[in-house]
Parts: structure tokens; sequence; C-alpha cells
């Protein structure tokens, strides 16, 4: 290799190239290699500087669409929440009125079958006049039996199951052998 010679500074005429000694092609590739990765370094910061840039606006973008998205999604919920709401209403309102007409046929029911019974198992006017007179003929009967020997107490007495009647026994005997008395009651 040769060995590069020292520039000569000051000369009159000449340029600081034509002073310079020729440059050996191996650092020659080596400078223009520096002075390419410079370049394609200081682009690479240019655009480096532009995708930060960028990137915080995509940021910007990314949270507005996300909120704009959240918003609408919250909306279309909220209208989903209202109709929901307005039809629970209107079941209730249903419910409420099917309650009311059921309570009202239950206590129709109620009270029809017990008249309806009652109806048919108690007697109409007519015949309520016809058994109040029916009633007090009984009662004359009965007040007439009576006096005529309706309290006497009868049974069945003995092995034969003979008929007798109770008798006071502290009242007087009667009849020519003493063998009539008087029964219990009269």
């Amino acid at each position: 290799m040769r060995k590069p010679r020292a520039p000569q500074i000051g000369t009159k005429g000449r340029g600081v190239s034509d002073a310079a000694p020729a440059l050996d092609p191996l650092t020659l590739r080596a400078g223009l290699l520096m002075e390419s990765v410079q370049t394609h370094q200081k682009m690479a910061e240019v655009h480096l500087d532009r995708l930060t840039k960028h990137t915080q606006g995509l940021d910007s973008i990314v949270r507005d669409e996300i909120r704009r998205t959240l918003v609408d999604e919250l909306q279309s919920l909220t209208a989903e929440i209202q109709r929901t709401l307005q039809s629970l209403v209107a079941m209730r309102r249903a419910a409420s009125v099917r309650g009311v007409v059921l309570q009202l046929g239950v206590t129709a029911l109620c009270v029809l079958i017990p008249s309806a019974m009652l109806r048919w198992a108690l007697p109409n006017p007519v015949e309520l006049v016809s058994l109040r007179a029916q009633r007090n003929a009984l009662g004359q009967n009965l007040a007439s039996l009576e006096r005529q020997g309706a309290r006497i107490e009868w049974r069945h007495c003995g092995e034969a199951a003979r008929l007798c009647a109770r008798v006071e026994r502290g009242a007087p005997t009667y009849g020519e052998k003493a063998d009539f008395y008087v029964l219990k009651g009269y």
C-alpha cells in the first residue's frame, strides 16, 4: 500500500482537493459508505419523527374512534333498555288488568255459587207461607197430643221386650185391684 501524502496548505493557485493525494479506493468506499449511512440515518430520523407524529395523530384518531364507537354503542344500549322498560311496563299493565279481571271473576263466582245454592236449597216466599201455616197446625196438634198423653215415656222392657211406661210412684193407685197407676208427667 501506498502511503498517503500530507496535503499542502497555503499553496497558491491550487485548491484543497488539488493538494490532496489520491485516496485509497477502500478508504474512498468506506467514506462513501459512511456518508451514505449518515444520509440514511438522517432520512431514518426524519421518517422516525414523521412516524412518531403520525403515531401520535393515530393515537388521538384511535381514541376519538373508540369514544365515538363507545358513545354509539351506549346510545344503542340505552335505546334497547328503553324499549325493554316500555315492554315491561306494558306487561305490568296487562298483568294488572288480568289480575283485576281474575279477581272480579273469582269474586263473582264466590257470590253466585252460594247464592244459587241458597236459592235452590231454601224455599221461596210462597213456600215459606205454606210452611209457616203447616208449622202452626203441627204446633196445635202437638199441644193436643201432649194433653192426651204424648209426654209419656215408653220403652220395651224385659226379655220379651214388652211395652212399659214410667209411672208416678207417689201418686195414688186406681181400680178395683189398685192396678192402675198415674203416668209420670200427668
